[in-house]
C-alpha cells in the first residue's frame, strides 16, 4: 500500500489532548475555559504519558499553575492577549529563569538566571510554559535518546523515535500533550521531527526568533521555530515569539504569518527535487517517502501551481557546513562542568570543532555569499522572472528509524548514519532561509513522513500561505495518534 493510499484509507483517531493553539487562546477568551482547566490538563496528560513517551526534562506545574491563577485573574479583568493562559512547551535548550538549560546533557549544571529572548516573548504574550522537553545532546542528531533522560518516543509507534534533536517538543505536540511547542533546528531539528510525528514544523529566517542569550547560535547554524499540528498554529506561536534582542546581529524585517496562513498564495512555480546535496552517502529516498511526495507534488498541481522535477545547484554546500556545526558542539561542550559525562561522539566532535574553529571557520562563513547567490539563482525573485517560487523536496530520505537505531555507533558511523536518513534539511541552515515541514502521509507501517516547502531568503509569508492550501486540501489535522498510557515514570530533573 502506497503512502497516499494510508493517508486515504487511515481513519482519523478520536480526538485526544487540548484544542489547538488558536482554538485554545479562543476559548479562554470567551470564557468558554479556564487557564487553570487548561494547564492542570496538561499537566495531567504529560504525568500519565511521562513512562510512556518520556517528552519532557522538567515540569514546572507549581509555577505554571501560579502563573495560570494569574492569568485567570487577567482574563476577568478584561485583558487580552494573543495567547494568555495557553499552555505551551519548550526545547531544553532554551534558557526558562530558574530551572537548568541541561540541552540533553547529564550532570549538574546551574539554573538560568534569567530567560531567553524567546520564552521573554512567550511571557509577554502571555502564555503559561508547563516545561522542557527532551532534546539529544547538544542537538547533534535526528534522535531524541541519551543516558541522562533516557529514550523519547513516537507517540505514533512507541518502538520508533519522534526524530531529534526538537523530539520531546514533537512527541509532546504530536500527542496531544500541549497545544503548540517551541523548538530549534540547527540541521533540520525541527522539520525532522516535524516530518516524522505528522506535524508542522516553521524553521524560519535566520534572526526571526531570537536566540538570545546566545548572539549567533552553532555559528548562524540554529534557529528557533514553532511545532504546531497545524499551519495557523504554527504561524501563531510563530508571531508571538518572533522579534530581536538589542544585541542580536540578524535583524530580518517583521513578517505577518499568521495573516499569511489566511491568504491564498497564488499560483506558483514549484520546483520538485529528490536528489540530496552530496553527503557521500549515496541517500536515495525510501520508496514510501517518494510516494508521499510525489503524491503532494499531483496535490499542489491539482490545485493550480506550476510543478516540475528540477536540481538546484548545491555545490560542497557542506564545506559551510561542517566547520560550523562542530565548531558550536565544541563551543557549548567546552561549557559543561563535568565533560566526562558528555557522550563519547559529543566529545568527538568537541575535538573536531577545536581544530576547525578559528580561520576555517571563518572561511566557512565567508562562503555564504556566494552559496546565496549560487541557490539563490534558483528562484526568481520577481513574478517576471524565470526562477522557482518554492522548492519541495522530502524532509528525509527516510521514515522514523526503530529506538536504539543508533546505540553503539562511533562518531563517524553516527554521521554516516545520520547522513543516510537524513541529507535534506541540513543547507537551508547553511544558508538561513526558511522552510517549512508539511506532513506528505504515511508509510504502509503507519510511520509518518514529510515534505519541505522551501523558499529564498525572508520567505516565509509565501511559504505559510502555501502549506496553508495544502492543508485545506489534505486536511492532516485530523489524523491523531492513539492516546498515550503510561507504564511508569520516569523521574524528571537530572
Amino acid at each position: 500500500m502506497s503512502s497516499a493510499e494510508a493517508v486515504e484509507t487511515t481513519e482519523p483517531a478520536e480526538p485526544v489532548g487540548p484544542a489547538g493553539l488558536a482554538d485554545s487562546a479562543q476559548e479562554l477568551a470567551e470564557g468558554l475555559t479556564t487557564s487553570t482547566e487548561q494547564v492542570s490538563a496538561a499537566l495531567s496528560r504529560i504525568e500519565a504519558s511521562q513512562g510512556t513517551l518520556n517528552a519532557f526534562r522538567h515540569l514546572r506545574a507549581e509555577a505554571a499553575l501560579a502563573e495560570a491563577a494569574e492569568a485567570d485573574r487577567r482574563l476577568a479583568a478584561g485583558e487580552r492577549l494573543p495567547l494568555l493562559g495557553v499552555p505551551v512547551a519548550v526545547k531544553d535548550d532554551t534558557d526558562v529563569v530558574g530551572m537548568p538549560t541541561y540541552f540533553g546533557c547529564d550532570g549538574d549544571l546551574p539554573a538560568a538566571t534569567a530567560d531567553s529572548e524567546a520564552v521573554r516573548r512567550l511571557r509577554a504574550a502571555g502564555a503559561v510554559i508547563v516545561g522542557k522537553t527532551n532534546s539529544c545532546e547538544l542537538g547533534q542528531w535526528p534522535f531524541t535518546e541519551g543516558p541522562a533522560f533516557g529514550a523519547t518516543r513516537n507517540p505514533w509507534n512507541t518502538g520508533h523515535t519522534p526524530g531529534g534533536s526538537s523530539g520531546g517538543s514533537a512527541a509532546a505536540v504530536a500527542a496531544g500533550l500541549v497545544p503548540a511547542a517551541l523548538g530549534s533546528d540547527g540541521a533540520g531539528s525541527v522539520r525532522i521531527p516535524a516530518a516524522w510525528t505528522h506535524l508542522v514544523g516553521i524553521k524560519p529566517q535566520r534572526g526571526r526568533i531570537s536566540v538570545h542569550p546566545q548572539s549567533d547560535a552553532f555559528q548562524g547554524l540554529t534557529v528557533n521555530g514553532p511545532l504546531a499540528r497545524t499551519v495557523a498554529d504554527a504561524a501563531l506561536l510563530l508571531d508571538a515569539v518572533a522579534g530581536s534582542h538589542p544585541d542580536d546581529p540578524h535583524r530580518p524585517p517583521p513578517v505577518e504569518a499568521l495573516a499569511a496562513a489566511r491568504r491564498d498564495p497564488g499560483r506558483l512555480r514549484i520546483a520538485l527535487a529528490w536528489r540530496p546535496p552530496l553527503t557521500l552517502t549515496g541517500s536515495t529516498p525510501h520508496p514510501d517517502v517518494r510516494r508521499a511526495v510525489s503524491a503532494l507534488a499531483e496535490v499542489l498541481a491539482c490545485l493550480g501551481h506550476d510543478v516540475e522535477e528540477a536540481r538546484p545547484r548545491y555545490g560542497l554546500i557542506s564545506l559551510g557546513f561542517v566547520p560550523r556545526a562542530t565548531a558550536g558542539i565544541a563551543e557549548l561542550a567546552a561549557r559543561h562542568p563535568e565533560p566526562a559525562l558528555l557522550d563519547p561522539r559529543t566529545r568527538s566532535a568537541l575535538r573536531t570543532g577545536t581544530r576547525l574553529g578559528g580561520r576555517v571557520v571563518r572561511a566557512a562563513r565567508e562562503r555564504e555569499v556566494r552559496q546565496h547567490r549560487r541557490i539563490g539563482a534558483f528562484f526568481r525573485t520577481s513574478r517576471a522572472g524565470a526562477g522557482y517560487d518554492v522548492l519541495l523536496t522530502p524532509t528525509t530520505a527516510l521514515p522514523p528509524p526503530p529506538i536504539g537505531r543508533f546505540d553503539g555507533l562511533s562518531a563517524w558511523r553516527t554521521d554516516v548514519t545520520m547522513a543516510e536518513a537524513c541529507p535534506y534539511a541540513w543547507p537551508w541552515n547553511v544558508l538561513g532561509w526558511p522552510g517549512i515541514n508539511v506532513p506528505a502521509g504515511f508509510t504502509s507501517d503507519g510511520l509518518p513522513v514529510g515534505a519541505q516547502l522551501l523558499g529564498p531568503s525572508r520567505s516565509e509569508e509565501r511559504l505559510i500561505s502555501l502549506a496553508a492550501q495544502l492543508e485545506a486540501d489534505r486536511r492532516w489535522y485530523e489524523h491523531r495518534p492513539p492516546e498515550p498510557s503510561s507504564s511508569g515514570r520516569p523521574g524528571y530533573g537530572r
